[in-house]
């Protein structure tokens, strides 16, 4: 058998690398046993309320969420789309005559944003605009995503006044919000981009337990399903850098979610870790540059030009450019990987067989032959 290997169902840029340094003006960790429940680093959508966990179906796939004021939220601060939950279970594969439940359907590659473009609107009532610019600029210049500000287009992110930090992840159609209480910092904006960018949380990733240890004794009750890997969740945990980045702003404190002012995750030898909010690490620019490849907008260190020997013959004259060059096909926004026939992979919560250059899933004793179309698996006819 072939080794095992996961892709990701939404872009699940579980960001990962060496753990880098905070920058100075950073809002760095540093907790004590007598560690709040929700701090700067723990980023939650309603930090004084207490959902039911429901379990509800997103697109096929289990996951335990809070209901609070008619949402649902996933790991404190990620907001699931209404139009794509449902509390009954949903087939993973459809057969070849059935079509999704949900009228939007929307797979891998539609939570990425087109042309690396993300459009977004500002709440006028929103207090201190700046940390939004200031986050803006930071992912500009950091990455090659680009942020624009709304004239007409139907998909976009509105910054929004709430009572706390949250975003949806991906693009998921239509207006989508960042709510930003008055607390959340710039960094924490960054997080909240993140997410709407398609990131998730960094330690969820399918590798993490390498690294960390989930300390469950130590969670609140009732919240230990932020802490399951999106493997335990039911989804795919897909790492495009290697080893979990302690240095992401995407990464849960060591105290987040503590129910006694212990550590609830640890590195492996059982010492605390500190995290950060103020910036994109090295893995996360890393881990985002493979969904949306592309140069940044950050400009060249200038260098000193060379002098020149006026005893050394010149350079010979270039070749002229021809007047119509050969067209040359674009580089693609977003490529897709390359798969191997007679490897397994795991798309959209099912390990597939690619053989032949088509898709098989096992069915009793029996191979049959599946496509995706639009994020679903359908069987054949």
């Amino acid at each position: 058998m072939k080794t095992l290997q996961n892709l990701s169902v939404f872009v699940l840029l579980a960001f990962i690398s060496c753990s880098v340094e905070p920058t100075s003006e950073s809002l760095t960790e540093e907790m004590s046993p007598e560690a709040q429940l929700y701090d700067e680093f723990t980023e939650v959508a309603y930090p004084n309320e207490f959902g039911k966990v429901t379990d509800v179906y997103l697109f096929g796939r289990k996951l335990p969420v809070e209901q609070i004021d008619g949402t649902f939220v996933y790991q404190g601060d990620i907001l699931l789309p209404e139009k794509a939950v449902s509390f009954t279970p949903q087939n993973l594969i459809l057969e070849a005559w059935e079509e999704p439940v949900f009228s939007k359907s929307t797979g891998r590659t539609q939570f990425l944003w087109p042309d690396n473009t993300v459009y977004y609107e500002i709440d006028p009532n929103l207090p201190n605009q700046q940390r939004v610019t200031d986050a803006i600029a930071h992912w500009e210049s950091n990455t090659a995503v680009n942020f624009v500000q709304r004239s007409s287009e139907s998909n976009y992110v509105l910054f929004t006044p709430g009572g706390g930090c949250s975003s949806y992840v991906g693009m998921v159609g239509g207006r989508q919000n960042i709510t930003l209480a008055d607390a959340c910092s710039t960094g924490n904006v960054i997080h909240e981009i993140g997410h709407a960018v398609g990131l998730w949380h960094e330690q969820s990733r399918a590798d993490r337990d390498e690294t960390i240890t989930i300390n469950y004794d130590n969670i609140l009750s009732g919240r230990e399903h932020n802490f399951y890997t999106y493997v335990e969740a039911g989804w795919d945990g897909a790492d495009y850098t290697d080893g979990l980045d302690l240095g992401s702003i995407m990464m849960y404190s060591s105290y987040s979610f503590s129910g006694n002012g212990l550590p609830t995750i640890t590195r492996k030898d059982g010492s605390t870790f500190g995290v950060q909010r103020s910036a994109l690490s090295a893995g996360d620019v890393e881990g985002i540059g493979v969904v949306y490849p592309g140069p940044t907008t950050t400009e060249p260190t200038p260098t000193e030009p060379e002098t020149t020997n006026p005893t050394t013959e010149p350079d010979p004259e270039p070749e002229p450019e021809p007047t119509n060059p050969e067209p040359t096909e674009p580089e693609p926004t977003n490529p897709e990987p390359e798969y191997i026939n007679g490897e397994y992979y795991t798309i959209e919560g099912v390990t597939v067989l690619r053989m032949d250059n088509k898709w098989y899933v096992q069915k009793g004793k029996n191979w049959k032959e599946v496509e995706l179309i639009n994020g679903r698996w359908k069987f054949v006819k």
